[in-house]
């Protein structure tokens, strides 16, 4: 899903940490094992530090001519480079949540958003890049590599295109609405297994993503008077269903082991994942996303 190309793009929402902390980390065999239980969830190594203090340090913003402060200013932007993909996305789903919420009574406060690479302190502790993108629920934060996407395909199988990586972004954000209702804690309280709470936490926020997506070119530009997004075509949503398939625990396994485990599931099967986002998409309605109350996780509807 691409962005009008007269959208202005609010850098605020995004702060770039990158070059700040060492070199890129390359995720090779081993690094893919380190992706079975953290890919596009919370990583259980970082949870455990909730609630611990542990006392991120903080890091220096980049400010240089890459930056995207200097760069990303229009949607033409957001669909030319990676890094102001993620602000434009991160704008849309800002006013996305910040209007639905309301609906059912909530208020919407702000998630930050942290561009990094190599690694970066949060919240919950030291992340590398190699947990691939994530969010601390310490402090309320979703972090991103946009190299991920470079392995989100070379690596994991998945289609090239904006929606699939605006699914990462959105995925993430479906993590911070959990941590404002406090489903998330499941992920915890129950963090294993094909019907677990952990596989129902990553699920819905997987159908949040396919809401968003749902709503998103309904939004319009304050600046331009022009919807902020264009609208999904077969090819964005295949792209995006892509992505979704490449980070179910099966596919993960079955490349990494090469057999699948359904006993140790933490995010759900590809199928799962994909029917999740569908959930989300075709009904634009976050009430339909209780997979806390599905019977069955195939069949969400």
């Amino acid at each position: 899903m691409s962005f009008n190309q007269g959208s202005r793009l609010d850098t605020s929402q995004v702060q770039d940490r990158r070059g700040g902390m060492g070199g890129k980390i390359a995720i090779g065999g081993g690094g893919l094992v380190v992706l079975i239980a953290s890919l596009l969830g919370v990583p259980p190594e970082l949870l455990q530090g909730l609630g611990l203090g542990s006392g991120a340090s903080v890091q220096q913003e980049a400010t240089g001519p890459d930056s995207i402060a200097a760069q990303c200013e229009t949607g033409e932007d957001a669909n030319t480079r990676r890094d102001c993909r993620v602000v434009g996305t991160v704008n849309s789903l800002n006013r996305f949540w910040g209007e639905e919420l309301p609906r059912f009574n909530m208020t919407y406060p702000r998630p930050s958003v942290v561009l990094f690479d190599g690694q970066v302190s949060t919240g919950c502790g030291t992340a590398s890049s190699a947990v691939g993108p994530f969010y601390c629920p310490a402090d309320t934060t979703a972090y991103f590599d946009t190299g991920f996407f470079d392995q989100l395909t070379d690596q994991l199988g998945a289609a090239e295109g904006p929606l699939a990586e605006e699914y990462v972004v959105a995925h993430e954000f479906g993590h911070h609405i959990q941590n404002l209702t406090g489903v998330i804690n499941y992920s915890q309280q129950d963090p294993q297994g094909a019907a677990s709470g952990a596989v129902r936490v990553e699920l819905q926020a997987d159908c949040y993503a396919g809401v968003w997506a749902g709503n998103a070119t309904k939004q319009i530009d304050e600046t331009t008077g022009r919807p902020f997004m264009q609208p999904i075509g077969r090819d964005d949503l295949r792209d995006a269903l892509s992505a979704a398939a490449a980070v179910g625990d099966d596919r993960i396994q079955q490349a990494s082991t090469g057999q699948v485990n359904p006993h140790t599931f933490t995010h759900g099967s590809s199928e799962q994942r994909q029917a999740w986002f569908v959930q989300g998409y075709e009904t634009g309605d976050p009430a339909q996303c209780d997979t806390f109350g599905a019977t069955d996780l195939d069949n969400p509807s």
